[in-house]
């Protein structure tokens, strides 16, 4: 009997097919990217070897513990007034509002003379604290700093922060409510 020959597929073209599919799907797909925490960083100190002195009453002091516990000034304190904490320490003082301690008189083109805090938030994490913990503080800060700009957009300027386009206005803002965030090496700094 004559040996019959199996049919053989044809996959010369199998390749540009897999190749095909490949595109299609890395064009298609979408992937999730971590953004971060946008922060823009200070200039590089100039004199790097001078320590800068900073007086203690000027100093709000945040702790996050391993268990993910805060500690605000040496007292405990809780996620949810963080931020108010926060506005209260480095509000600025308007001059038809009494002077407190820790601020400087300045003039600021398009607002006038303010009182400007010379308060730093200084945030410590422990090695241990979670992930979720330390973006819910780093959340709160911003929002403090957020709030604050927004109120003094709106008190000068009629509008909230983010809506202004004019950059002298913008520079005017950020110059009455600087970011003073100092973020230390985190360690194990206990229970």
């Amino acid at each position: 009997m004559a040996r019959r020959s199996s049919p053989e597929i044809n996959a010369g073209s199998m390749a540009d097919i897999a190749f095909l599919l490949l595109i299609f799907f890395l064009v298609t797909t979408t992937m999730d990217v971590d953004s971060g925490i946008t922060r823009r960083l200070p200039p590089p100190v100039e004199k790097p070897d001078e320590d800068i002195k900073i007086n203690a009453r000027n100093i709000l002091n945040v702790l996050v513990n391993k268990n993910d516990r805060l500690l605000v000034d040496g007292k405990p304190g809780d996620i949810r007034t963080l931020k108010d904490v926060a506005k209260n320490f480095m509000i600025p003082v308007f001059p038809d509002n009494p002077l407190h301690p820790g601020t400087d008189l300045k003039t600021i083109d398009l607002i006038g003379e303010i009182h400007t805090s010379k308060g730093v938030i200084s945030l410590k994490n422990d090695r241990g604290t979670s992930y979720d913990m330390y973006i819910q503080v780093q959340n709160e800060l911003a929002r403090a700093f957020n709030e604050l700009k927004d109120e003094m957009s709106q008190r000068y300027f009629g509008t909230k922060f983010d809506n202004l386009t004019r950059e002298d206005e913008i520079k005017a803002i950020n110059e009455a409510v600087p970011v003073r965030i100092s973020e230390a090496e985190p360690e194990n700094i206990g229970d």
